[in-house]
């Protein structure tokens, strides 16, 4: 569907700020793009047309404004008789529509072979649900456009493809009980996330535990985190606060966190314990 500004909804994802690497990638794929349209002779009306897409979303693809979707180099590799030399960006492009912190960390994430994380305000990203991950994003504040929410939420999903990665790699996450309460997205939503958590608490190599509210001694009051074992190399940690995200290497502050995260687990509930307690919410709710 083609919408009044003339591009196709949903076609594209606005390039991220600050991107120069992506930046890159984009200006080679259109220069490529206005390259074969050329070749073949057809004005950017007439391309979008063929592909059915809009004159300004051909036209900012071809400037390196726009992330095209994967369709849009398909259809028009075919239709400008490229032979495969657009859709050969397609994978490029998958990564490119994501902003780079969640691409470094997906990428640590799928190199992993043990991961530890702590959540305290909202479900950790692994854990959510497309909806209750959509309600989030949708909820920043200054407001985030459409695009660059289906942008955020994609990247999101795209980094659970871990729980079916080969080999298996160990998974555990402790939740704050208040974030199995907090309703974000209404009721429904939420319902339906608890009912994700004891899907995926079913998995042999995952591990879900529940923080309750009452605890007199935490050893999370830090704040959030996730440490990481890779196949091949150091452990990492990760760390997320408003406006930041970073990934730590430092030997001595990835220690810190691992101690800490082995205590929070320590302190909550059993594993068996927290797929009861989150089994009573989701009847409850």
């Amino acid at each position: 569907m083609v919408t009044s500004t003339g591009q196709s909804a949903g076609s594209s994802a606005e390039l991220p700020e600050g991107d120069e690497e992506t930046a890159a990638l984009l200006k080679s794929i259109g220069r490529q793009v206005k390259l074969w349209r050329e070749r073949a002779g057809m004005t950017q009306t007439e391309l979008g047309k063929a592909i059915r897409y809009g004159e300004d979303l051909v036209s900012s693809v071809e400037r390196g404004r726009r992330v095209p979707k994967p369709e849009f180099l398909e259809q028009a590799d075919e239709v400008l008789g490229a032979g495969g030399m657009l859709t050969a960006f397609v994978e490029d492009v998958n990564l490119a529509r994501y902003p780079k912190k969640v691409r470094d960390l997906a990428k640590v994430e799928a190199d992993a072979m043990e991961l530890g994380a702590y959540s305290n305000h909202n479900m950790h990203g692994l854990l959510q649900t497309e909806e209750y991950a959509r309600a989030l994003f949708g909820m920043r504040r200054p407001l985030l456009s459409e695009d660059i929410i289906d942008q955020q939420v994609a990247a999101r999903m795209a980094r659970q493809g871990i729980f079916g990665r080969s080999p298996t790699p160990v998974l555990s996450f402790v939740q704050e009980e208040v974030t199995l309460r907090r309703p974000i997205g209404g009721k429904m939503v939420l319902q339906r996330q608890l009912e994700h958590l004891l899907e995926l608490g079913k998995l042999r190599n995952v591990e879900i535990q529940v923080m309750p509210t009452d605890r007199e001694d935490h050893a999370g009051m830090g704040g959030e985190l996730q440490s990481m074992k890779l196949k091949d190399g150091p452990s990492l940690a990760h760390n997320e606060v408003q406006l930041s995200s970073r990934l730590v290497s430092n030997r001595k502050e990835v220690q810190i966190l691992e101690m800490r995260y082995g205590i929070i687990r320590a302190q909550a509930l059993t594993p068996r314990e927290s797929l009861a307690f989150i089994e009573k919410l989701r009847g409850e709710t």
